[in-house]
């Protein structure tokens, strides 16, 4: 059976699953803490631990060397688009493809193909810092490849 993906936003993710990505962190960021401790801290049994941690990680970690495609819908304003692939720029991501629509009551949809490369800064901060951006009102991730 081959494994299916999914790129879900986190308020849609089991708390057991936040705790397990909670407990991993613990403990890379301690090379000694034991799981046991790890998952006393975050209130998990370490069965629930056992039993996920291999099915969850956070989306930056897995992100390195893969491309990511993303869905905007922005304000066809001067100088928006700009911001957001400089957003992009200064993640160290390397833009593959953009195309955007022709505008219709003032908003454009943009979908953008990035590679995040090794030196890239986190997928994740990336992605929220254009989410921020005055006149995004929509992003979604589509692919990650």
């Amino acid at each position: 059976m081959s494994d299916k993906y999914y790129v879900v936003n986190q308020r849609a993710v089991p708390e057991v699953l936040l705790k397990v990505v909670e407990a991993k962190r613990l403990m890379d960021m301690d090379k000694s803490m034991p799981v046991q401790k790890a998952t006393e801290i975050v209130g998990i049994s370490r069965s629930s631990f056992y039993k996920y941690k291999d099915d969850i990680e956070p989306f930056h970690e897995n992100a390195k060397g893969r491309t990511v495609t993303f869905v905007l819908q922005i304000d066809d304003r001067p100088g928006l688009l700009s911001s957001v692939l400089k957003l992009i720029a200064e993640s160290h991501a390397n833009i593959l493809t953009i195309h955007q629509t022709i505008p219709i009551n003032g908003v454009a949809s943009l979908t953008v193909s990035v590679e995040i490369l090794a030196n890239s800064g986190d997928a994740s901060e990336m992605v929220e810092s254009i989410k921020a951006q005055s006149g995004v009102h929509y992003l979604k991730i589509l692919s990650k490849e």
